[in-house]
């Protein structure tokens, strides 16, 4: 199997830089998102904490009703850490607003209710705190379609989304993140007993060593099943990236012009001001 491990001083210095370049040439010096007490957000916060200042970053807490006490003390670890700003908003009122005019409603859809609350607070508290919203979303996450759109991947930046759920690990040890938090089982904290690799049907560990033959190495298929993977493994996994490739991109215009953005105008102009 492949190496997955990164040089953590250098990935710590590109993403603190990254973060600090992506906010100043926007016009802000400050930044703010959500911390679940999971090791994404932790990671993340962690990172713009380092770039720009505690003081500079604001942490929001926003638990549904079901979400366990363990993931609020975990954040709060998170934010003493990196002492940034912080700051708890409910979002039952919010998402139950919608959900109980459904009864038999599906989780799944609740938990997209959910996700998409959080992202209207941060989104009206960025105006408030007049800073971007960081993403937190892995690359493991955004490959499989693991993601709410408009919800938890929304974002003005993220500095994380290139790094493996194995990498973010890796990086969340070398930066001194709690055990607690790095060790515990991946879930969104929507309702009790959730977790990410009992939706998924796998774990991280495993489908991050196939993602990167398929996706860095650009190893097919057949190669992949060579290296020793079950092929029904295989195909799931390629079937999630091919049928979920539309979360990754900007949502398609329909070309009249002869300048369309997104396919001829494609980067900002020096327009002389």
């Amino acid at each position: 199997m492949r190496n997955l491990d990164i040089n953590t001083d250098l990935a710590i210095e590109i993403l603190s830089g990254f973060i600090r370049s992506e906010t100043t040439r926007a016009g802000f010096s400050k930044v703010l998102l959500g911390v679940s007490g999971g090791i994404d957000s932790a990671l993340s916060c962690y990172l713009a904490a380092r770039a720009l200042g505690g003081e500079n970053v604001l942490a929001v807490r926003m638990p549904y009703k079901t979400s366990s006490q363990a993931s609020y003390d975990d954040a709060q670890l998170v934010i003493d850490a990196t002492g940034a700003q912080s700051m708890t908003i409910p979002i039952t009122d919010i998402a139950d607003g919608l959900i109980n005019q459904f009864p038999d409603m599906p989780k799944i859809r609740q938990g997209n209710i959910m996700a998409r609350c959080r992202m209207i607070v941060l989104y009206d508290q960025s105006v408030a705190f007049n800073g971007l919203v960081v993403g937190t979303g892995n690359k493991t996450e955004i490959l499989l379609g693991y993601t709410t759109l408009y919800g938890d991947s929304a974002c003005a930046f993220n500095p994380i989304g290139d790094l493996y759920k194995t990498q973010v690990r890796q990086l969340s040890r070398a930066l001194g993140i709690p055990d607690t938090i790095i060790n515990k089982a991946p879930t969104a904290d929507l309702w009790a007993g959730q977790t990410d690799e009992d939706e998924l049907g796998f774990t991280y560990a495993e489908v991050d060593q196939l993602l990167y033959l398929l996706v860095d190495e650009r190893f097919t298929p057949e190669e992949c099943i060579a290296e020793g993977f079950e092929r029904s493994f295989v195909e799931k996994v390629v079937k999630r990236i091919q049928r979920y490739h539309f979360k990754r991109v900007m949502p398609p215009i329909a070309k009249v012009s002869s300048r369309t953005i997104g396919y001829d105008f494609l980067y900002l102009r020096d327009w002389g001001t």
